[in-house]
């Protein structure tokens, strides 16, 4: 500093003490710069006031000498004090040398800086806060210092701002926001417990309305939540639930929509109490904003459904999850299914709906939500419409479809998450069938997959999906049915049907369900679709067949129409090139018709065959279970059809006797003794009127050698009353049994067993050509 130069009105004592390295001297210095301020306050002397400052500013507050910038901000300190009210005139040059010395390399300097500072703001108290944007930003810097009296001395600057905002109702919020956003991405400790401090302070002023800001800063609370401190952390936790309180307080001024993106980022976080806090927030949201959720539907649910599978080590995340995905499932209504329809403003409210719910990071292309991976939110570009007023509610179903497609293709996902998916397919098929028939082409092949799936449960909510796909009006329209001619458009999953053949009668019956699938007013186009591409699925995957094939079917019975089922896969059988699939596919099925319980009226239906449907049904299973001879016979049982079982007994001299076959047969004799037969145990006391029942029976067992069946059925034979009963009665007598044959006299019998003898011969040619070509035969030969 020059000492020649001219600093007047400061004397040169004055200035040669501000410039002194003791501090007790530049406080006397101050002293007097006290005292000449006030003279100048008491003249109305404002040019030379102005001018005080400015020479404690340039000349030493920013001087390149140390002592001489401690002076300074003494100096600075002492106009302050001595302009007292009228010191709000002169604070931006009174704050800006100041907060300047904040960023010096001393620390001893900058606890000056922070103490005269608070000297300035002390006295100005409201007349600071035009400027407190400046001085925020200063004391988030210093909050950060390593030096800890600087820190101390920050501390009492920052209470006192504090203070000052909390008693004035002129603070600026609208100028203050952007500053919050950029600061609050901070990564140090101190200056985060600052920002949280700070919000704290604010949202407890009650003429200062944070929460209409909250967008603005929600995604760096979350940031912040995932602190190392524990302190830290605390803070934030409160903050943000006493935001929620306040949500939940006045819904109707929350901005739900601008907020839905950053939790649902924050949903996915690694850190469990990031990720159950906003799981709770995104509970709270769809209750209370209710349908102005449902165009970020995708982006929740690849946040929600994974939390699904989670253990009891996250218990908590997982059971918030678990009401945000009902909730947000119960928002989904018949409405969304209509075309270009004007829905009324959805008001946000809670939801009142208490009823029981029904039945990865963010994917790079899933969803309606345009999210990244950064967690930065930089202005407010990201984010939706400013006000739930002016939201169209709209349910984007294509988002929605593809994440819960990408989930069901993903088999790292846990149980509770693929039954959660299929829950969803089948809500949306139930509310919105005409839009979702759109994607049921593209879900048709990951859901015939799923059948594979290891657990029963996810098995069992596939195919409730895949029977309200093939039972749903909606299809109709929307598929296309086989009776086009048309092979269906599922690529490799399709069975090869080959163009149906010529019985050589004329509408003979079971022509019908060679020529166009069976269809009811409770089945569509897929339904056909669905059963074949079934077939396929078990034919590809024989382990499928044997450990889940008849709990499948019988399913299936339940949820769809056992009738039309049975029907459907004995006509696609028919036509089936495999002939060894068919032939196993035909016992499983005639496994599954004949003990489980929930065919029992299909069976009751097939015991009489007085009605042209339930011939018509006869007839075409009959013509499908011709590929397996013991099948057949039991069929023939079933339906009471005991000459026509005796016949085709009569033929098997001509069959292949196998291992494998009179295991069959084995099976069969242990079947005739189960319940499911005793109506036909019962008519052997009446021999007279059913000798062919025995006859056949007979037929059995002399096709078995001296086994345990063998001794099975040959004591049960030997109860039969009056052998010598057993010839064929005169045909001038009508027995009952006559009167049931000429109920049925619509069933060409002789045709049948044309059919049955051509199918047989088939198999035996298939096996004669794997043999010359070198083929394992799949049979071993009785010697």
């Amino acid at each position: 500093m020059n000492p020649e130069k001219d600093f007047a009105p400061l004397t040169p004592g004055i200035v040669r003490a501000l410039n002194d390295k003791l501090y007790e001297k530049r406080k006397v210095a101050a002293l007097e710069i006290e005292k000449l301020v006030r003279e100048f306050v008491s003249q109305n002397s404002t040019a030379q006031i102005k001018h005080v400052i400015q020479i404690l500013s340039q000349e030493f507050a920013l001087s390149q000498h140390p002592h001489s910038r401690k002076g300074g901000l003494i100096g600075l300190a002492a106009c302050s004090i001595a302009l007292g009210k009228d010191s709000g005139l002169y604070l931006k040059e009174l704050i800006e040398p100041v907060l300047t010395c904040f960023n010096d390399s001393d620390s001893r300097l900058r606890y000056y800086a922070c103490e005269a500072l608070y000297n300035i703001v002390k006295v100005a108290r409201g007349s600071v806060l035009p400027h407190f944007n400046v001085l925020f930003d200063g004391l988030s810097k210093l909050a950060a210092d390593p030096d800890p009296n600087v820190k101390s001395g920050s501390e009492l600057l920052d209470r006192l701002l504090k203070d000052i905002v909390t008693e004035s109702n002129e603070f600026d919020l609208v100028g203050f926001i952007p500053l919050l956003r950029e600061r609050i991405y901070s990564n140090n400790q101190y200056a985060r417990q600052f920002i949280i401090s700070w919000i704290l302070v604010l949202e407890s002023v009650p003429d200062i309305n944070l929460l209409d800001y909250l967008p603005e800063i929600l995604d760096g609370l979350f940031q912040i939540l995932g602190d190392n401190s524990k302190e830290i952390r605390k803070m934030c936790e409160v903050a943000l639930g006493e935001f929620l309180k306040e949500i939940k307080k006045n819904p109707s001024s929350v901005k739900f929509a601008e907020m839905a993106n950053i939790l649902v980022i924050h949903c996915q976080a690694s850190d469990d109490l990031i990720q159950l806090t906003a799981m709770c927030w995104m509970r709270e949201f769809i209750q209370l904003a209710g349908r102005v959720m449902l165009p970020y539907s995708s982006g929740i649910l690849t946040a929600v459904l994974p939390c699904l599978s989670y253990d009891d080590r996250k218990k908590s995340i997982k059971e918030v999850a678990n009401v945000c995905n009902q909730s947000l499932m119960k928002l989904v209504i018949p409405e969304d299914d209509e075309n270009e329809v004007k829905q009324p403003t959805a008001a946000p409210q809670a939801e009142t709906d208490h009823d029981e719910p029904l039945s990865k990071q963010e994917m790079a292309s899933g969803g309606c939500l345009d999210v990244s991976n950064n967690s930065s939110f930089n202005s407010t570009s990201v984010f939706m419409p400013t006000s739930t007023e002016s939201i169209h509610v709209t349910l984007n179903l294509d988002g929605i479809v593809q994440v819960l497609d990408c989930h069901l293709h993903d088999s790292a996902i846990g149980m509770m998450t693929r039954i959660a998916v299929l829950k969803w397919l089948y809500h949306l098929y139930i509310k919105t069938p005409r839009k979702m028939f759109r994607h049921t082409d593209s879900l048709f092949p990951i859901l015939l997959k799923t059948l594979s799936d290891e657990s029963d449960e996810v098995i069992l909510k596939d195919l409730e999906v895949l029977a309200e796909i093939a039972s749903s009006p909606a299809g109709q329209t929307e598929g296309q049915g086989p009776c086009d001619g048309s092979e269906t458009q599922l690529g490799q999953l399709e069975l090869h049907v080959p163009a149906p053949t010529k019985t050589g009668q004329a509408g003979s019956p079971g022509s019908k369900g060679m020529e166009c699938s069976p269809s009811t007013p409770t089945m569509n186009s897929y339904f056909y679709k669905f059963m074949i591409n079934l077939l396929k699925r078990f034919s590809s995957e024989r382990k499928l067949l044997e450990m889940r094939g008849a709990f499948i079917i019988r399913q299936l019975c339940l949820l769809l129409n056992a009738e039309n089922i049975f029907h459907s896969m004995a006509d696609i059988l028919l036509r089936e090139e495999d002939l060894k699939f068919a032939s196993t596919m035909v016992h499983t099925l005639n496994t599954i018709l004949l003990t489980s319980s929930e065919l029992f009226q299909l069976r009751n239906q097939l015991k009489d065959l007085r009605t042209p449907e339930s011939r018509n049904l006869f007839c075409c299973l009959y013509r499908s279970w011709c590929h397996n001879p013991v099948t057949t016979v039991s069929l023939c049982f079933l339906t009471q059809n005991y000459k026509h079982a005796y016949d085709l007994i009569q033929m098997f001299g001509d069959l292949e006797v196998t291992v494998d076959f009179l295991i069959e047969v084995d099976k069969l004799v242990q079947l005739i003794e189960c319940p499911i037969f005793t109506y036909l145990r019962l008519q052997l006391l009446d021999v007279k009127n059913n000798p062919y029942l025995i006859k056949a029976l007979y037929g059995l067992l002399m096709l078995l050698p001296q086994s345990s069946a063998f001794q099975l059925l040959s004591h049960r034979l030997q109860c039969v009353p009056n052998p010598e009963l057993m010839q064929t009665a005169d045909g001038s007598k009508t027995s009952p049994a006559a009167k049931k044959s000429a109920a049925t006299t619509a069933i060409d019998y002789a045709e049948l067993l044309q059919h049955f003898e051509k199918v047989q011969n088939k198999h035996l040619q298939v096996r004669h050509q794997r043999a010359s070509r070198g083929e394992t035969l799949d049979r071993r030969a009785i010697l």
